[in-house]
């Protein structure tokens, strides 16, 4: 199994040659991540479950992490990626111009579910205790095709009657969400938008501790993030990957962590975030 390393946006679609068609020949399947985390934790993370993606299929896997949502997106659009991890929201634009559906969604150890959460933190030590009392403060989203880190706390504060360009003294992207965690802890911003899934993660690798944040508001259920292949994929490699994901157990995959399993999924499962997604942008 190959793993490279992030690659900007652009630079993803020119350096991946091959498309669909010579990937199969070639007996090669490319998947692109999203860079939910730092792109080196990404790809540590994400080995278990390519390699185990690899013995069953029985093809060579390469993996790849772009810098950001868009680049994943556009590798699929160009065809130059087969599958993608993707988060809720980068799938339900995806689905518009890349031509994707989702089949698979994990059911996390951690929370026995396929669904997480959005959250918004604010430093511990910091008189924030609500949504209201943001206003005046900096804050951080993760990027503006992110579900957990823009749509949902952006539909929330907008539920609250906060417009973020009105209301907050600055508003910044740091583009993942274990970069908002360190915006936090550094005290470079008031309060930022979080994944709690990967909130989790920070701490139980020592990024962050308890007493460097409170939580201040909390999502309803998310789905979980899709793989997602081309629509144009062969319909027997697309059974062949459904299968391997559906009979994986047990397996650590990216910022989602420890895998009970994979559950099949289909594109419906994601209107709660097209609905999210119109509110955020209104």
């Amino acid at each position: 199994m190959k793993l490279i390393k992030s690659i900007a946006g652009g630079l993803l679609v020119a350096t991946l040659t091959l498309g669909a068609q010579l990937s199969v020949a070639a007996e090669t399947l490319k998947i692109a991540l999203i860079p939910a985390e730092d792109s080196r934790a990404m790809i540590k993370a994400s080995e278990a479950l390519m390699n185990e993606l690899e013995k069953k299929l029985g093809i060579e896997v390469e993996a790849f992490v772009a810098t950001d949502y868009n680049g994943v997106i556009e590798a699929l659009r160009a065809k130059h990626v087969d599958v993608a991890y993707l988060g809720p929201f980068s799938y339900v634009k995806a689905v518009d111009i890349a031509n994707v559906e989702a089949f698979a969604v994990a059911e996390t150890k951690k929370k026995g579910s396929v669904a997480y959460h959005s959250q918004i933190i604010a430093q511990k030590d910091s008189a924030i205790n609500s949504l209201d009392d943001l206003k005046g403060h900096s804050f951080a989203f993760v990027s503006p095709t992110s579900t957990s880190g823009y749509v949902f706390p952006m539909v929330g504060l907008k539920e609250h009657g906060i417009e973020p360009t009105r209301d907050f003294a600055n508003v910044v992207y740091t583009g993942a969400h274990d970069a908002n965690i360190l915006a936090l802890k550094n005290h470079r911003v008031d309060a930022v938008t979080v994944a709690d899934r990967i909130l989790d993660a920070a701490l139980e690798k020592g990024l962050i501790s308890k007493d460097d944040y409170k939580v201040i508001w909390r999502s309803d259920a998310i789905p979980e993030s899709p793989m997602a292949w081309r629509k144009d994929l062969p319909a027997p490699l697309k059974a062949k990957i459904k299968a391997a994901f559906l009979s994986m157990e047990n397996v650590k995959f990216g910022d989602q962590g420890a895998i009970n399993r994979y559950i099949e999924t289909n594109d419906k499962a994601y209107d709660v975030v097209r609905n999210a997604g119109k509110i955020a942008r209104k």
